[in-house]
């Protein structure tokens, strides 16, 4: 089924903005330039450009025509557990290919996090994500074995695991991450096309439910040339913590083939 108009407009601009086709300070479309491009009426533009606003993306409003402001978009909490999620909004091709679904012991480092005792069984997730078609990210995630089996039944190639898990009633509503950098192993390097040894963006999180039970523990590795990570500090608001693609590699082929 086809998003509405709207949100096909904000995608397409959140899209133009991070691929710095839109760079900061530029102006934006206007209305009636984005009414013509998508042949739409105006309260779908509107709407496009207010969600925009709302993000901190673009500025200005009351008769000064609107600009961008930033190119990282700051993330809902659920957009951020969902890879698949946060790079259609962005306007991309999120894709996957699963290496590995397996139930074992689990390690005594992976049963801390958990809160089980080392040993009990987990069901661990290794795969490629892709943005693009490029390798971007490498996840390894152990899921508590109640949770885990239900992927069992799942083509995890199909797309985003936790859209699937929610929809089986699962509850991941808290979540602790942990950013650092980590060397690529012989694993890390050949499914991501790098050397080993290369530096990766590490985030590890855990997932728990409205109750803190932990659900999930991951260790997600990411390409820094493609995949970086913000956050933003207000007085008068919670940090946001972002993640945002970052096209300098995109960018410095074109200008290479030019």
């Amino acid at each position: 089924m086809e998003s509405p108009l709207h949100e096909r407009i904000a995608a397409d601009l959140r899209r133009r903005i991070s691929d710095g086709e839109l760079p900061t300070g530029a102006a934006v479309p206007s209305e009636s330039q984005l009414r013509e491009q998508w042949h739409a009426s105006r309260g779908p533009v509107r709407q496009a450009l207010a969600t925009l606003r709302s993000e901190g993306m673009i500025g200005g409003g009351q008769g000064k025509p609107p600009v961008v402001r930033r190119q990282a978009l700051s993330q809902p909490f659920e957009t951020f557990l969902s890879f698949t999620r946060w790079a259609r909004e962005l306007g991309h091709t999120p894709g996957q290919r699963t290496i590995e679904v397996a139930r074992r012991p689990a390690p005594s480092t992976v049963a801390d996090e958990l809160g089980i005792e080392e040993g009990d069984p987990v069901v661990q997730v290794l795969r490629l994500r892709l943005l693009d078609d490029r390798p971007t990210m490498i996840e390894r995630s152990t899921f508590v074995e109640p949770v885990g089996r239900l992927l069992f039944d799942h083509d995890c190639d199909s797309g985003s695991i936790y859209a699937y898990l929610g929809s089986r009633g699962v509850d991941m509503s808290l979540a602790h991450h942990l950013v650092d950098a980590v060397a690529a192993n012989e694993t890390d390097g050949d499914l991501l096309g790098i050397a080993a040894g290369a530096p990766l963006l590490r985030e590890r999180r855990r997932a728990s439910s409205v109750d803190g039970t932990p659900v999930e523990y991951s260790d997600d590795r990411y390409r820094p040339d493609l995949v970086s990570f913000t956050i933003e500090n207000s007085q008068r608001s919670q940090p946001s913590f972002a993640r945002h693609w970052t096209p300098r590699l995109l960018n410095s082929r074109k200008e290479s083939a030019s």
